[in-house]
């Protein structure tokens, strides 16, 4: 099968497109697919690099989250069968024409979703459904600030934050990646670049601040969210894409009674796997109701990986960016 090689730690223009063995016939509890588009995170650059959490034995196939079909099911699979159109959720591997999951990181998807789409769905959504509905409890009417809101996590927040009944106020560089934003649902738009962040945050909540922020980015707009806050506001992060990571001053946290949460979503699939079943089921309602509108800004060939990961890294998309295996990518 083709696959995208991880040979030596280093950048997304090193990976290699490679003839590799396909994957073995599954075992107990486990899923074989058929893969016809994959995810694009930032989390594949961090690994590409040997800088993620976890470091696989080079080479490897990147990819953490792929759409397709069951193709096989191991001893003791009774979730799918072959022929489901499903999403799974992957340690590595998901740049491939194959690629093997457990059975509870495989779920199905709506008919109403076509494989790329569903590629790019499952971990930049539930990153943000777990943030603002588990971490913050964010309740209709507050004031949702969200950053780095044209991005591939923080646009799907600003669609979860109205989805809950949230106001969200959004901010972005630039008014091309503010206009997309809005387009999903923000009510209010900060320009990161020529607009001071707590001045107007401040200004939009008249005199106040935001109840709940959700922040995929550190570095100076974590630290402007602790002082354009609410009193009893929570704050959630999610990443470090400016590089920076932030950190707080505890006197702010007491004075305020401001809570800080970090989220590291992929520690549910060993934790709390079953939350995370109930969490899509939701999301999918949400899509189907016409809610939750995904946002691919590229759908790039397979062969196209190392492109599609330096996009992400130098912030030249908007939305989630996709890789496909062939013209039934995005097909139903």
């Amino acid at each position: 099968m083709r696959a995208i090689l991880c040979e030596a730690w280093g950048k997304p223009e090193d990976l290699v497109l490679a003839e590799h063995p396909a994957p073995p016939a599954p075992g107990p509890g486990e899923v074989r697919i058929d893969v016809r588009a994959a995810g694009v995170n930032f989390a594949d650059i961090l690994m590409v690099a040997g800088q993620y959490q976890e470091k696989p034995h080079l080479p490897f196939s990147p990819g953490l989250e792929a759409a397709g079909l069951v193709s096989d099911c191991g001893p003791g699979v009774t979730k799918v069968r072959p022929g489901d159109r499903v999403v799974a959720l992957l340690d590595h591997g998901g740049f491939a024409e194959q690629a093997l999951a457990r059975e509870s990181d495989v779920f199905g998807i709506p008919a109403e979703m076509d494989f790329a789409t569903a590629a790019g769905f499952a971990i930049a959504y539930g990153t943000s459904h777990a943030a603002l509905r588990w971490r913050a409890d964010l309740r209709p009417g507050e004031i949702l600030l969200v950053h780095g809101a044209a991005g591939g996590v923080g646009l799907t927040a600003v669609e979860i934050g109205k989805a809950l009944g949230a106001t969200v106020i959004a901010t972005a560089g630039g008014a091309e990646k503010l206009a997309v934003a809005a387009a999903h649902g923000a009510d209010h738009l900060i320009d990161y670049r020529a607009e001071n962040i707590r001045a107007r945050v401040k200004e939009i909540c008249d005199g106040s601040g935001a109840d709940v922020v959700f922040d995929p980015v550190g570095g100076e707009p974590f630290d402007a969210s602790l002082r354009c806050t609410n009193w009893n506001a929570r704050l959630v992060t999610v990443g470090f894409a400016s590089g920076t990571v932030p950190q707080i001053p505890a006197n702010i946290l007491l004075v305020k009674n401001l809570a800080v949460f970090g989220l590291y979503w992929g520690s549910y699939r060993k934790h709390q796997p079953d939350r995370l079943a109930a969490a899509f089921d939701e999301m999918f309602v949400w899509y189907r109701e016409g809610r939750l509108k995904p946002h691919l800004s590229y759908r790039l060939d397979l062969a196209e990986a190392g492109r599609a990961l330096a996009l992400l890294r130098d912030r030249r998309s908007t939305g989630k960016v996709v890789l496909t295996t062939g013209g039934a990518a995005g097909s139903a």
